[in-house]
């Protein structure tokens, strides 16, 4: 087996597919589930897609350059020291629209041990060529685990998916699948 993606006792994490990296500077473990606080440099060009969380706000904090949120219809676009904050089951994306990469911070209250595993998992995976060019998982086990284990509920099309991703995620953890991406790149709890 090829060694972890990222050392052990590390705190940063890098996907060479989006060029981004995420510092995780207080986990829901350390914080005693009060919140989960990671910061991301972000690439031009960078983003996800639309999507709602069931169970956690987040809270965007641009520390360098310019981040842009989309609240439902409505962009946001955030200057050094400007925030802005999600609410549960908001639809929402977050990307850089600018030419330069900019660096932000994201709460996301209360703190969300899955997310911070789907970050790890996902990144890990990029790091071993085993995500498409979205820097999504190949495997369709482990694509329905880390949707499974995020808190991430997507919109449009790929909210018809959803079921299907959830139930992959399901099989993902009865067949031991889960286990095994959380022993291979789960190290920042």
């Amino acid at each position: 087996m090829p060694p972890l993606s990222h050392p052990p006792n590390s705190r940063k994490i890098t996907n060479p597919v989006l060029k981004d990296e995420v510092v995780f500077i207080e986990t829901s473990q350390e914080s005693n589930g009060r919140h989960s606080l990671v910061e991301v440099l972000l690439s031009p060009g960078g983003g996800n897609p639309l999507h709602y969380h069931r169970e956690f706000a987040e809270e965007f904090v641009c520390l360098e350059g310019e981040l842009s949120v989309q609240l439902d219809k409505e962009i946001i676009r955030l200057k050094v020291g400007e925030s802005a904050t999600v609410p549960v089951h908001r639809l929402h994306r977050f990307f850089n629209q600018s030419a330069e990469p900019c660096r932000f911070e994201c709460r996301i209250t209360p703190g969300f041990p899955g997310f911070e595993q789907f970050l790890q998992i996902v990144y890990g995976l990029a790091h071993d060529g085993q995500v498409n060019r979205q820097a999504m998982p190949k495997n369709p086990f482990a694509l329905g685990y880390v949707i499974l284990i995020s808190g991430t509920y997507m919109s449009g099309l790929m909210a018809a998916l959803q079921p299907a991703l959830t139930w992959l995620g399901r099989q993902a953890v009865k067949r031991g699948i889960g286990s095994t991406l959380q022993q291979r790149y789960v190290s920042i709890e």
